[in-house]
């Protein structure tokens, strides 16, 4: 919204309702917390700054041999191109095999906050579900209403893959194990601006969720989107080339691979309705799955 659609209307009423619909916009967008007073243009190749201590340079500076120093503050900058690396887990902190359980490690994850993410997220989105259910789904990321509520997909995404999983005899909410699932991401905090995680935030959070897995020791493991497929089958393909292809995977600690299958996401599936149609194919897969191993010996 422009400021000049801001300021229509007939009153301070309307311009204090204008004012909040903007100030929700942004929150949406990940702009939760005011850094300065007024805006820092930071596409701006050049200061007044940075160009008078360059023209004074030759007269406070005048020896050659301290000439190389001119060089310094451009190595300096060098390294800002690359985003810092997420610092390691406190040394005084639990480790993932110090954790016996779901509870544990959610304790564990919800205190990092040296993580920069989990600064800036309101909780610690670790699982949803039964816990004792052996049907583990993994998502990508927390979304706003996920990092609001402090529980994984219960947004819009989240409401259309409850009516998938009922489609196919399947609830979170279930007493059940058979019946039930147990649902996480790859990542446990909300990414600013719903932006994609990077690899060393997901690489920072992936002994925790192998922990988890080892904990669970889930029968099948549905990767919904390609993120979290991508990560636990190591194939860079698409998710669209992926989707519906079983694969075994290797967890630390089970002695047995663990099937997976990769399904869209709920969200790709909001944008791209005519899609439904595959993931319909991929529910019935997964049923088909679980029938099978419900009448094996």
């Amino acid at each position: 919204m422009s400021a000049a659609s801001a300021r229509q209307g007939s009153g301070p009423a309307h311009e204090r309702e204008a004012l909040l619909r903007w100030l929700r916009w942004q929150a949406e967008m990940g702009a939760d917390e005011a850094l300065a007073p007024v805006p820092v243009n930071r596409l701006k190749t050049a200061t007044p700054q940075t160009a008078i201590p360059q023209a004074a340079t030759p007269r406070r500076q005048p020896a050659p041999p301290l000439r190389p120093a001119a060089s310094a503050p451009a190595a300096s900058l060098a390294p800002a191109a690359a985003p810092p690396a997420p610092p390691a887990p406190a040394a005084d902190g639990p480790s993932p095999q110090d954790c016996h359980s779901l509870h544990d490690i959610h304790a564990a994850l919800d205190a990092m906050h040296h993580f920069p993410l989990r600064r800036m997220a309101r909780h610690t989105v670790f699982t949803d579900g039964n816990a004792q259910s052996r049907i583990l789904l993994v998502g990508e990321a927390p979304g706003r209403d996920e990092d609001l509520h402090g529980k994984p997909f219960v947004g819009r995404a989240g409401q259309l893959l409850d009516r998938m999983l009922a489609a196919i005899g399947l609830d979170r909410a279930a007493e059940d194990p058979d019946r039930a699932v147990l649902i996480t991401n790859v990542l446990f905090w909300r990414p600013p601006g719903n932006r994609k995680p990077t690899d060393a935030e997901l690489s920072f959070c992936a002994p925790w969720l192998m922990r988890a897995m080892e904990l669970v020791r889930p029968r099948v493991i549905v990767c919904l989107g390609g993120t979290p497929t991508q990560r636990l089958t190591a194939n860079p393909a698409g998710i669209l080339r992926q989707r519906g292809k079983w694969t075994n995977i290797s967890v630390p600690g089970l002695a047995e691979p663990v099937p997976l299958l990769p399904m869209l996401h709920p969200a790709y599936l909001l944008r791209q309705p005519a899609q439904k149609r595959l993931a319909w194919r991929d529910l019935l897969a997964l049923r088909l799955f679980l029938d099978e191993q419900a009448t094996a010996p």
